[in-house]
Protein backbone atom coordinates (compact mmCIF):
# COMPACT_ATOMS: atom_id res chain seq x y z
CA UNK A 1 0.00 0.00 0.00
CA UNK A 2 1.05 3.12 -0.95
CA UNK A 3 0.84 6.50 0.56
CA UNK A 4 -0.89 9.94 -0.79
CA UNK A 5 0.74 11.33 -3.83
CA UNK A 6 1.64 14.69 -4.65
CA UNK A 7 1.75 16.34 -8.13
CA UNK A 8 4.53 18.30 -9.87
CA UNK A 9 3.51 21.32 -8.39
CA UNK A 10 4.22 20.82 -4.75
CA UNK A 11 7.37 23.14 -4.28
CA UNK A 12 5.21 25.88 -5.53
CA UNK A 13 2.15 24.88 -3.71
CA UNK A 14 4.62 24.61 -0.41
CA UNK A 15 6.32 28.47 -1.23
CA UNK A 16 2.38 29.67 -1.46
CA UNK A 17 1.79 28.53 2.01
CA UNK A 18 -0.75 26.25 0.85
CA UNK A 19 -2.80 23.77 3.08
CA UNK A 20 -2.96 20.22 1.64
CA UNK A 21 -6.01 17.71 1.62
CA UNK A 22 -6.04 14.07 0.59
CA UNK A 23 -8.58 13.75 -2.33
CA UNK A 24 -8.51 10.88 -4.78
CA UNK A 25 -5.36 9.66 -3.25
CA UNK A 26 -3.29 12.93 -3.87
CA UNK A 27 -2.42 15.61 -1.19
CA UNK A 28 -3.94 18.57 -2.91
CA UNK A 29 -4.24 22.32 -2.10
CA UNK A 30 -7.46 23.22 -0.29
CA UNK A 31 -6.50 26.86 0.61
CA UNK A 32 -4.12 29.23 0.29
CA UNK A 33 -5.15 31.92 2.15
CA UNK A 34 -9.04 31.76 2.85
CA UNK A 35 -11.67 29.94 0.70
CA UNK A 36 -14.08 33.21 0.10
CA UNK A 37 -11.15 35.20 -1.06
CA UNK A 38 -10.16 32.57 -3.47
CA UNK A 39 -13.90 31.77 -4.41
CA UNK A 40 -14.69 36.05 -5.12
CA UNK A 41 -11.32 35.85 -6.76
CA UNK A 42 -12.44 33.66 -9.46
CA UNK A 43 -15.96 35.38 -9.84
CA UNK A 44 -14.25 38.83 -10.42
CA UNK A 45 -10.54 38.13 -11.89
CA UNK A 46 -9.47 34.76 -12.17
CA UNK A 47 -8.21 32.06 -10.00
CA UNK A 48 -4.88 29.33 -10.57
CA UNK A 49 -5.67 25.61 -9.78
CA UNK A 50 -3.23 22.77 -9.89
CA UNK A 51 -5.79 19.91 -11.23
CA UNK A 52 -3.01 17.01 -11.74
CA UNK A 53 -4.45 14.64 -10.00
CA UNK A 54 -7.11 14.13 -12.47
CA UNK A 55 -6.05 11.08 -14.76
CA UNK A 56 -5.15 11.46 -18.48
CA UNK A 57 -6.14 8.71 -21.40
CA UNK A 58 -4.52 8.64 -24.25
CA UNK A 59 -7.25 6.62 -27.20
CA UNK A 60 -5.32 6.39 -29.83
CA UNK A 61 -6.12 3.88 -32.90
CA UNK A 62 -8.56 2.77 -36.44
CA UNK A 63 -11.27 2.04 -34.23
CA UNK A 64 -10.68 4.96 -31.21
CA UNK A 65 -14.01 6.36 -32.39
CA UNK A 66 -15.75 3.24 -32.73
CA UNK A 67 -14.17 1.98 -28.97
CA UNK A 68 -15.41 5.33 -27.39
CA UNK A 69 -19.06 5.12 -28.54
CA UNK A 70 -18.73 2.03 -27.23
CA UNK A 71 -17.19 2.41 -23.67
CA UNK A 72 -18.90 5.63 -23.76
CA UNK A 73 -22.36 6.70 -22.99
CA UNK A 74 -22.49 9.38 -25.53
CA UNK A 75 -21.58 9.95 -29.32
CA UNK A 76 -18.02 10.83 -29.64
CA UNK A 77 -17.03 9.64 -32.71
CA UNK A 78 -18.47 12.44 -34.74
CA UNK A 79 -16.68 15.40 -32.99
CA UNK A 80 -15.25 17.53 -34.83
CA UNK A 81 -11.85 17.82 -34.98
CA UNK A 82 -10.27 20.04 -31.47
CA UNK A 83 -14.02 19.79 -29.87
CA UNK A 84 -14.47 18.38 -26.76
CA UNK A 85 -17.31 16.42 -25.37
CA UNK A 86 -18.60 15.75 -21.50
CA UNK A 87 -19.63 11.89 -21.57
CA UNK A 88 -20.25 8.81 -18.95
CA UNK A 89 -18.65 5.51 -18.29
CA UNK A 90 -21.49 3.07 -17.15
CA UNK A 91 -21.55 0.06 -15.80
CA UNK A 92 -23.72 -2.64 -17.57
CA UNK A 93 -26.45 -2.12 -15.69
CA UNK A 94 -26.53 2.18 -16.06
CA UNK A 95 -25.04 3.14 -13.38
CA UNK A 96 -21.77 5.58 -13.05
CA UNK A 97 -18.58 4.54 -13.10
CA UNK A 98 -17.30 8.04 -13.73
CA UNK A 99 -17.96 11.12 -15.40
CA UNK A 100 -15.31 12.38 -18.27
CA UNK A 101 -14.22 14.75 -20.18
CA UNK A 102 -13.26 13.52 -24.01
CA UNK A 103 -11.49 15.59 -26.79
CA UNK A 104 -10.86 14.48 -30.00
CA UNK A 105 -7.61 16.30 -30.98
CA UNK A 106 -6.67 14.23 -34.57
CA UNK A 107 -8.23 11.66 -36.38
CA UNK A 108 -8.35 8.06 -34.42
CA UNK A 109 -6.45 10.02 -31.74
CA UNK A 110 -8.28 11.48 -28.52
CA UNK A 111 -7.68 12.40 -25.31
CA UNK A 112 -9.90 11.30 -22.29
CA UNK A 113 -10.20 13.24 -19.13
CA UNK A 114 -11.15 11.50 -15.44
CA UNK A 115 -11.76 11.96 -11.95
CA UNK A 116 -8.16 11.01 -10.07
CA UNK A 117 -9.90 8.10 -7.36
CA UNK A 118 -11.44 6.60 -10.57
CA UNK A 119 -8.60 6.20 -12.56
CA UNK A 120 -8.32 2.77 -12.07
CA UNK A 121 -11.79 1.98 -12.64
CA UNK A 122 -11.97 3.87 -16.02
CA UNK A 123 -8.37 2.12 -16.85
CA UNK A 124 -10.18 -1.57 -16.03
CA UNK A 125 -13.49 -0.37 -18.04
CA UNK A 126 -11.09 0.69 -21.13
CA UNK A 127 -9.20 -2.42 -21.14
CA UNK A 128 -12.16 -4.67 -20.67
CA UNK A 129 -13.89 -2.82 -23.63
CA UNK A 130 -11.28 -2.54 -25.96
CA UNK A 131 -11.45 -6.10 -27.20
CA UNK A 132 -12.02 -6.37 -30.45
CA UNK A 133 -11.24 -3.15 -31.48
CA UNK A 134 -8.22 -2.39 -33.27
CA UNK A 135 -7.39 0.56 -30.40
CA UNK A 136 -4.76 1.45 -27.60
CA UNK A 137 -5.35 3.01 -24.87
CA UNK A 138 -2.70 4.69 -22.67
CA UNK A 139 -2.49 5.45 -19.25
CA UNK A 140 -0.97 8.87 -19.73
CA UNK A 141 -1.57 10.39 -15.72
CA UNK A 142 2.08 10.17 -14.63
CA UNK A 143 3.40 12.20 -17.88
CA UNK A 144 1.80 15.03 -17.51
CA UNK A 145 0.37 17.98 -15.56
CA UNK A 146 -2.98 19.92 -15.60
CA UNK A 147 -3.35 23.59 -14.95
CA UNK A 148 -6.50 25.68 -14.91
CA UNK A 149 -6.60 29.54 -15.27
CA UNK A 150 -10.75 30.31 -14.35
CA UNK A 151 -12.48 33.47 -14.15
CA UNK A 152 -13.49 36.59 -16.52
CA UNK A 153 -9.67 37.71 -16.69
CA UNK A 154 -8.60 33.92 -17.83
CA UNK A 155 -8.14 34.85 -21.47
CA UNK A 156 -6.61 37.74 -20.84
CA UNK A 157 -4.05 36.24 -18.44
CA UNK A 158 -3.16 33.87 -20.94
CA UNK A 159 -2.57 36.17 -23.84
CA UNK A 160 0.34 37.80 -21.86
CA UNK A 161 2.09 34.48 -20.40
CA UNK A 162 5.59 34.11 -21.51
CA UNK A 163 6.53 30.99 -23.02
CA UNK A 164 3.26 30.12 -24.45
CA UNK A 165 3.34 30.66 -28.35
CA UNK A 166 2.32 28.77 -31.71
CA UNK A 167 -1.25 28.16 -30.68
CA UNK A 168 -3.15 26.21 -33.92
CA UNK A 169 -5.70 29.02 -32.76
CA UNK A 170 -6.54 32.63 -31.29
CA UNK A 171 -7.63 32.36 -27.41
CA UNK A 172 -10.47 34.83 -28.82
CA UNK A 173 -11.61 32.43 -31.63
CA UNK A 174 -11.87 29.11 -29.29
CA UNK A 175 -15.36 28.39 -28.28
CA UNK A 176 -16.20 26.65 -25.13
CA UNK A 177 -15.47 23.01 -25.32
CA UNK A 178 -12.85 23.34 -27.35
CA UNK A 179 -8.79 23.18 -27.75
CA UNK A 180 -6.08 24.51 -29.22
CA UNK A 181 -2.52 22.84 -29.42
CA UNK A 182 0.70 24.91 -29.29
CA UNK A 183 3.83 25.30 -27.68
CA UNK A 184 5.04 25.96 -23.92
CA UNK A 185 8.91 27.50 -23.84
CA UNK A 186 8.89 24.52 -26.82
CA UNK A 187 6.95 21.73 -25.16
CA UNK A 188 3.79 20.62 -26.53
CA UNK A 189 0.72 22.92 -24.96
CA UNK A 190 -3.09 21.87 -25.02
CA UNK A 191 -5.43 24.48 -24.50
CA UNK A 192 -9.07 23.72 -23.45
CA UNK A 193 -11.18 25.61 -22.83
CA UNK A 194 -12.98 23.49 -20.13
CA UNK A 195 -13.87 24.07 -16.52
CA UNK A 196 -15.81 23.55 -13.33
CA UNK A 197 -16.44 26.43 -12.03
CA UNK A 198 -18.98 28.38 -13.71
CA UNK A 199 -16.61 30.71 -15.46
CA UNK A 200 -15.09 31.35 -18.45
CA UNK A 201 -11.64 29.52 -18.12
CA UNK A 202 -8.93 27.58 -19.67
CA UNK A 203 -7.11 23.91 -18.88
CA UNK A 204 -3.69 23.96 -19.34
CA UNK A 205 -1.94 20.21 -19.98
CA UNK A 206 1.83 20.31 -20.64
CA UNK A 207 4.27 17.22 -19.58
CA UNK A 208 5.22 17.50 -16.04
CA UNK A 209 9.16 18.95 -16.94
CA UNK A 210 7.84 22.53 -17.70
CA UNK A 211 4.83 22.40 -15.50
CA UNK A 212 6.05 24.14 -12.52
CA UNK A 213 7.04 26.94 -15.26
CA UNK A 214 4.34 27.24 -16.32
CA UNK A 215 2.69 27.54 -13.03
CA UNK A 216 5.38 30.88 -12.29
CA UNK A 217 4.45 32.45 -15.88
CA UNK A 218 0.55 32.43 -15.03
CA UNK A 219 1.22 33.63 -11.90
CA UNK A 220 3.35 36.22 -13.26
CA UNK A 221 0.92 37.21 -15.94
CA UNK A 222 -2.33 37.23 -13.75
CA UNK A 223 -0.79 39.48 -11.12
CA UNK A 224 -1.99 42.61 -12.60
CA UNK A 225 -5.21 40.73 -13.78
CA UNK A 226 -5.88 39.59 -9.60
CA UNK A 227 -5.32 36.19 -10.39
CA UNK A 228 -4.45 34.61 -7.17
CA UNK A 229 -4.28 30.73 -6.89
CA UNK A 230 -6.83 28.46 -5.67
CA UNK A 231 -7.47 25.46 -3.55
CA UNK A 232 -9.91 22.63 -3.73
CA UNK A 233 -11.97 24.39 -1.05
CA UNK A 234 -13.24 27.10 -3.86
CA UNK A 235 -13.33 24.93 -6.22
CA UNK A 236 -16.14 22.98 -4.26
CA UNK A 237 -18.34 26.24 -3.61
CA UNK A 238 -18.01 27.44 -7.66
CA UNK A 239 -18.58 24.08 -8.85
CA UNK A 240 -21.74 23.94 -6.53
CA UNK A 241 -23.26 27.33 -7.67
CA UNK A 242 -22.94 26.13 -11.45
CA UNK A 243 -24.63 22.75 -10.60
CA UNK A 244 -21.68 20.63 -11.35
CA UNK A 245 -22.42 17.20 -10.37
CA UNK A 246 -19.46 15.91 -8.40
CA UNK A 247 -18.45 12.46 -8.56
CA UNK A 248 -18.62 10.18 -4.87
CA UNK A 249 -21.83 12.85 -4.10
CA UNK A 250 -24.12 13.31 -7.21
CA UNK A 251 -22.51 10.68 -9.30
CA UNK A 252 -22.13 7.00 -8.09
CA UNK A 253 -22.61 3.31 -8.95
CA UNK A 254 -25.88 3.78 -7.79
CA UNK A 255 -27.26 6.32 -9.56
CA UNK A 256 -28.03 6.24 -12.98
CA UNK A 257 -27.98 9.29 -15.45
CA UNK A 258 -31.71 10.23 -15.88
CA UNK A 259 -31.50 10.44 -11.58
CA UNK A 260 -28.89 12.84 -11.76
CA UNK A 261 -30.14 15.19 -14.93
CA UNK A 262 -27.54 13.79 -17.21
CA UNK A 263 -30.31 11.71 -19.40
CA UNK A 264 -29.52 14.51 -22.16
CA UNK A 265 -25.73 13.13 -22.20
CA UNK A 266 -26.46 9.10 -23.15
CA UNK A 267 -26.82 9.08 -27.12
CA UNK A 268 -29.31 5.97 -26.55
CA UNK A 269 -30.12 5.30 -30.22
CA UNK A 270 -26.68 4.37 -30.47
CA UNK A 271 -26.72 0.28 -31.53
CA UNK A 272 -24.89 -0.59 -28.55
CA UNK A 273 -22.30 0.61 -25.84
CA UNK A 274 -21.82 -0.65 -22.42
CA UNK A 275 -25.35 0.24 -20.15
CA UNK A 276 -27.24 0.48 -22.86
CA UNK A 277 -29.40 -3.07 -22.04
CA UNK A 278 -29.46 -1.75 -18.04
CA UNK A 279 -31.17 1.53 -18.58
CA UNK A 280 -33.33 0.20 -20.66
CA UNK A 281 -34.66 -1.39 -17.81
CA UNK A 282 -37.39 -0.33 -16.21
CA UNK A 283 -36.22 2.16 -13.09
CA UNK A 284 -38.92 2.59 -10.19
CA UNK A 285 -41.24 5.48 -10.27
CA UNK A 286 -39.50 6.15 -6.78
CA UNK A 287 -35.90 6.49 -7.32
CA UNK A 288 -34.72 9.98 -6.44
CA UNK A 289 -33.62 12.12 -8.39
CA UNK A 290 -31.24 15.50 -8.00
CA UNK A 291 -32.74 18.72 -7.18
CA UNK A 292 -31.34 22.06 -5.86
CA UNK A 293 -32.46 23.94 -2.57
CA UNK A 294 -32.24 26.86 -1.57
CA UNK A 295 -32.94 28.46 2.17
CA UNK A 296 -32.83 31.60 4.08
CA UNK A 297 -30.26 32.66 6.59
CA UNK A 298 -26.62 31.61 7.12
CA UNK A 299 -27.38 27.60 8.31
CA UNK A 300 -26.25 25.64 5.77
CA UNK A 301 -26.86 21.62 5.15
CA UNK A 302 -24.23 19.42 4.37
CA UNK A 303 -23.71 16.28 2.45
CA UNK A 304 -25.92 13.37 4.13
CA UNK A 305 -28.14 15.67 6.02
CA UNK A 306 -31.84 14.72 5.90
CA UNK A 307 -34.21 16.40 3.88
CA UNK A 308 -38.03 16.32 4.85
CA UNK A 309 -41.53 17.04 3.76
CA UNK A 310 -43.21 17.32 7.29
CA UNK A 311 -42.18 14.56 9.21
CA UNK A 312 -41.51 12.20 6.41
CA UNK A 313 -38.11 11.95 5.04
CA UNK A 314 -37.98 12.61 1.23
CA UNK A 315 -34.21 13.10 0.42
CA UNK A 316 -30.64 13.43 1.60
CA UNK A 317 -28.59 16.15 0.68
CA UNK A 318 -25.51 15.52 -1.51
CA UNK A 319 -23.58 19.15 -1.55
CA UNK A 320 -24.46 21.56 0.33
CA UNK A 321 -22.62 25.49 1.74
CA UNK A 322 -23.37 29.30 2.79
CA UNK A 323 -23.00 30.11 -1.55
CA UNK A 324 -20.28 33.28 -1.21
CA UNK A 325 -21.62 34.95 -4.12
CA UNK A 326 -24.99 34.39 -3.61
CA UNK A 327 -25.02 35.34 -0.01
CA UNK A 328 -27.79 32.27 1.17
CA UNK A 329 -27.71 28.17 1.61
CA UNK A 330 -27.54 26.31 -1.27
CA UNK A 331 -27.34 22.28 -1.83
CA UNK A 332 -27.86 19.73 -3.78
CA UNK A 333 -29.92 16.50 -3.05
CA UNK A 334 -31.57 13.70 -4.07
CA UNK A 335 -35.17 13.40 -2.89
CA UNK A 336 -38.22 11.58 -4.00
CA UNK A 337 -39.32 12.63 -7.50
CA UNK A 338 -43.21 13.68 -5.77
CA UNK A 339 -41.48 16.32 -4.17
CA UNK A 340 -38.99 17.42 -7.12
CA UNK A 341 -41.14 20.03 -8.99
CA UNK A 342 -39.43 23.52 -8.52
CA UNK A 343 -41.02 25.77 -5.72
CA UNK A 344 -41.94 22.64 -3.44
CA UNK A 345 -41.46 23.56 0.23
CA UNK A 346 -39.07 21.38 1.96
CA UNK A 347 -37.50 21.15 5.32
CA UNK A 348 -33.51 20.25 6.19
CA UNK A 349 -32.10 18.89 9.31
CA UNK A 350 -29.38 20.74 10.29
CA UNK A 351 -27.98 18.78 13.33
CA UNK A 352 -31.69 19.14 14.91
CA UNK A 353 -33.18 21.62 13.85
CA UNK A 354 -35.64 22.02 10.52
CA UNK A 355 -34.80 24.55 8.32
CA UNK A 356 -36.97 25.60 5.23
CA UNK A 357 -35.72 25.00 1.68
CA UNK A 358 -37.15 25.76 -1.49
CA UNK A 359 -36.63 23.14 -4.60
CA UNK A 360 -34.95 25.26 -7.18
CA UNK A 361 -33.81 24.46 -10.72
CA UNK A 362 -29.95 24.08 -11.25
CA UNK A 363 -27.56 25.43 -11.84
CA UNK A 364 -27.92 28.50 -8.86
CA UNK A 365 -25.42 30.45 -10.29
CA UNK A 366 -25.15 31.72 -14.15
CA UNK A 367 -22.29 33.96 -15.20
CA UNK A 368 -23.35 36.82 -17.30
CA UNK A 369 -22.63 36.14 -21.34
Amino acid sequence: MTGPRYTTLRDRHDALGAAFTDFGGWMMPVRYSSDLAEHHAVRHAAGLFDISHMAEFIVEGDDAGAFLDYALAGRVSTLPLGKAKYSLVLTESGGIVDDVIVYRLDDGWYLVIANAGNRVAVAQAFAERAEGFAVAVEDATDSFSLIAVQGPAARGILEATAGISGLDRPLSELPYYAAARGEFTGEPLLVARTGYTGEDGFELLVPNAVAGDLWDALLAAGAPHGLVPAGLAARDTLRLEAGMPLYGHELSLDIVPAQAGLGRVVAADKPAFVGKAGLGAVVSADAPVLVGLTGDGKRAGRAGYAVYDGDRAVGEITSGALSPTLGHPIAMAFVSPAMSAPGTDLTIDVRGTRLPATVTALPFYRRAQ
